[in-house]
């Protein structure tokens, strides 16, 4: 059997981290669609076919990892028109049944072997993945017979849900599939329509997660890499000191912590795990650092930082201040005393803009999350919840309440005015 794992959108929801493919983001120092494909091979697939775009990001971001007894073809996907058309783009070498996942399932081992094993158990050569879920408004919702998926119902309106079953986006398929896609009308959401005719045809039996949502990471949103680091650090981080590493003899390292090569650790540096810090970064004096924070390499931690549930992406490179709940990509820079403000002022759960609508991203600690090679000066503040572009420059003493696009010069004007109130 071979595996179809879908890697050519364009992310759009993922802005601002969305310069590259959001499997190429690294967690633990690897993409995570490495992940996905370990859990493949571990989960008995030998076959994988990755439709990337036409830049084969997806191919030179793996061009230095190895997957014994696992064979990887590559597919262009020259436009994003949608998971239809990518998958057609590989209909040539899906001769047989077939699985088809998002390329950031870092948990398909488990979800590949219960998917395959209750699908030979009800006698069935096509089965989708589905969940309990509270939020069906956010998701397709499976209407069921039994075990039994007759139709997915996009977004249903409250009190229209046909189940309280979400499709997860794990699917096992047939060639004839093809057949059916061929006919439909072509749009970004084709894939869907076509599935909806093939269940009508087809037996397709439904296998659904005994695991809750919180337990099953899904990379809608960028928020979602918090779940991501959470899931990869309790089932794979594992406490090591490099021996380049330099640690000073008063640093205090607690609980789970991954030291890579060539790491400095200065004087009266605090790191309570799990972390993850990276080859050839630098954790600065009176540095605090702890709970499920990933630095990624060549990072710098300037002295006086406190950092808390936060993923650095590689180098970037912040200095004293507060920074908790955020992630910063690649190549960003931080001045000195620079706060993510991660907590409403009324304690409630944050929202966020994306694409011009305000999601409830369903968290009540959040800060800032921040595209690649972005400047920010000192002393800037950063509200909850707020988006910032690639390529921005945030000049100091900035208080940034709303999401900031790509290429922008955000320098606020200075007035010394003191308003009394009465």
């Amino acid at each position: 059997m071979k595996a179809v794992i879908l890697a050519a959108g364009a992310s759009s929801r993922f802005w601002p981290l969305n310069s590259v493919h959001k499997s190429l983001l690294k967690i633990m120092g690897k993409p995570l669609i490495f992940y996905t494909i370990e859990g493949l091979r571990r989960a008995g697939i030998r076959e994988v076919v990755i439709i990337e775009g036409p830049n084969k990001d997806i191919e030179k971001g793996l061009e230095n990892y190895r997957f014994s007894r696992l064979k990887i073809k590559y597919v262009i996907q020259r436009e994003p028109e949608g998971m239809g058309n990518a998958l057609w783009q590989a209909k040539d070498l899906l001769k047989e049944q077939f699985l088809v996942l998002n390329a950031e399932r870092i948990d398909a081992e488990e979800i590949i072997k219960m998917l395959l094993i209750q699908a030979y158990n009800l006698k069935t050569k096509s089965a989708l993945v589905g969940q309990k879920t509270t939020n069906p408004q956010l998701y397709g919702m499976a209407k069921l017979k039994g075990k039994r998926i007759l139709e997915i119902v996009e977004k249903p309106k409250k009190g229209r849900e046909p189940s309280d079953i979400k499709v997860v986006g794990v699917y096992l398929l047939e060639p004839s599939f093809f057949k059916i896609y061929r006919k439909v009308k072509k749009h970004m959401y084709d894939f869907e329509d076509a599935l909806s005719v093939y269940m009508k045809k087809n037996n397709v039996k439904i296998v659904i997660l005994k695991k809750s949502e919180k337990d099953t990471p899904s990379l809608k949103y960028p928020w979602h890499l918090f779940e991501v680091v959470r899931y990869l650090f309790d089932r794979g981080l594992k406490s090591k000191i490099s021996e380049s590493a330099k640690i000073a003899s008063n640093a205090t390292i607690q609980g789970r912590v991954y030291i890579g090569k060539n790491v400095r650790i200065f004087e009266n540096a605090v790191i309570k795990g799990p972390c993850y810090i990276g080859d050839n970064s630098i954790v600065g004096n009176n540095v605090l650092l702890r709970d499920y924070s990933n630095i990624e390499s060549n990072s710098l931690l300037g002295a006086n930082l406190e950092m808390t549930r936060t993923i650095l992406e590689e180098d970037v490179h912040l200095h004293s201040g507060f920074v908790g709940d955020s992630i910063f990509n690649s190549g960003s820079r931080v001045g000195a005393d620079v706060v993510t403000s991660n907590i409403r002022l009324d304690r409630g759960r944050i929202k966020s803009e994306v694409k011009g609508k305000k999601i409830d991203t369903g968290l009540t600690s959040l800060g800032a999350i921040v595209g690649e090679h972005t400047h920010i000066g000192s002393k800037v503040n950063l509200m909850p919840g707020v988006l910032i572009g690639s390529d921005c420059n945030i000049g100091p003493n900035a208080v940034v309440m709303q999401n900031i696009k790509n290429r922008t010069d955000f320098f606020p004007r200075f007035e010394n005015i003191i308003k009394t109130r009465y």
